[in-house]
């Protein structure tokens, strides 16, 4: 375990290719993409470029490739494909597409509360609303940085402190809820450029990042410095989840790989998951949501769901018939959930099955 890291001289090692950050649900659906390598440009602040193009309305949105989803209040609030931001009321049973000034992919969204939020992708490119999601505005964005490579998280530990991962090493932080952003990449110690996939608060503890080749960083103080850890497993992990118990931090990835920590990351155990089947899960595992009841779901490729009641020790798995990829999941008033992915916002039974079914 090393020390924390303070700032560096920035790498010039080469970045290896890499199936992109939709790696969270692109490569779950063979839908295979590649960076290509780029001299990091100049940095590029929003007032920069030209002024920005507003996502298309269509009625086919909320059945299009959504690759996000979080609750504002009561409202859920789903991100995806060609710039779509998506809002229910009603528990999922209807949409609203909000106005959206981008038609580029929106890869993770995060509220603070019921009206402030925040949405990231591709343009390295952050997007607020202060109305629970019905409009939005841009905050940052970077068209030119590696050749427009995206932002893949983004987390908010309270309105005004914030922080966005993504690809080759991203680290970006704000301390005046998004008035400005730092580009504090270097606070990380990765010399390769690893593909930061995902950040998470973890309970009494800190923050957690995981990324590309297993790459895991920690902060106790609130993202003031980063201490390396050395992770479980070597394959790229594309979540990180805290649970409602302290310091208990849960990662996740390629081919059903699921680890648990009691100790904020500083050893691991392997969850063992098994399908319907009786044989070892290997889907790979995109993404997932401590729910407002405690429990935690999880969702991949192969119409993968995965749901614990014992803060992730163990993990009760189907696989929905129709086994398309899902990359997020969302909890409904009345306990359903809301699964997004390949086919949209899908309305589902609290196990993940479709409604009616157990």
């Amino acid at each position: 375990m090393s020390e924390p890291v303070s700032r560096r001289t920035p790498s010039t090692h080469i970045v290896p290719s890499y199936r992109t950050p939709l790696a969270r649900i692109l490569s779950l659906c063979s839908l295979l993409s590649v960076f290509a390598l780029a001299p990091v440009p100049a940095h590029a602040e929003l007032g920069e470029s030209s002024a920005p193009v507003y996502s298309i309305e269509s009625a086919r949105a909320a059945h299009s490739l959504l690759i996000d989803i979080a609750l504002a209040g009561k409202r859920l609030v789903a991100v995806g494909e060609r710039g779509h931001i998506l809002y229910s009321d009603d528990d999922g049973q209807t949409w609203v597409q909000a106005r959206v000034p981008t038609r580029q992919l929106l890869t993770a969204v995060h509220f603070v509360d019921d009206k402030q939020g925040w949405a990231v992708g591709h343009d390295a490119q952050i997007l607020v609303s202060k109305d629970g999601g019905a409009t939005w505005a841009q905050q940052y964005i970077d068209v030119e940085r590696e050749e427009g490579a995206p932002f893949l998280d983004v987390l908010f530990t309270d309105a005004q402190n914030g922080f966005v991962v993504g690809s080759y090493g991203a680290l970006f932080v704000t301390r005046d809820g998004g008035e400005t952003w730092e580009d504090a990449s270097d606070l990380v110690d990765n010399p390769d450029g690893y593909h930061l996939n995902s950040i998470a608060q973890i309970k009494d503890s800190g923050l957690f990042i995981v990324g590309e080749m297993g790459v895991m960083f920690r902060s106790a103080d609130n993202g003031e410095t980063w201490e390396t850890l050395e992770g479980p497993y070597e394959g790229s992990l594309f979540g990180v989840l805290g649970t409602r118990e302290p310091g208990v931090v849960l990662a996740f990835g390629l081919r059903g790989n699921l680890y648990r920590s009691t100790d904020f990351g500083s050893s691991w155990e392997k969850v063992e998951l098994k399908a319907a089947s009786g044989n070892d899960l290997e889907y790979g595992l995109a993404g997932g949501n401590l729910l407002p009841d405690g429990s935690i779901v999880l969702v991949g490729h192969g119409g993968s769901v995965l749901k614990s009641s014992d803060d992730g020790r163990s993990f009760v798995v189907i696989n929905r018939p129709d086994r398309l990829s899902l990359s997020s999941v969302a909890a409904t008033a009345n306990g359903n959930l809301i699964l997004v992915g390949q086919a949209g916002a899908q309305l589902a039974s609290p196990t993940g099955a479709k409604l009616g079914q157990q």
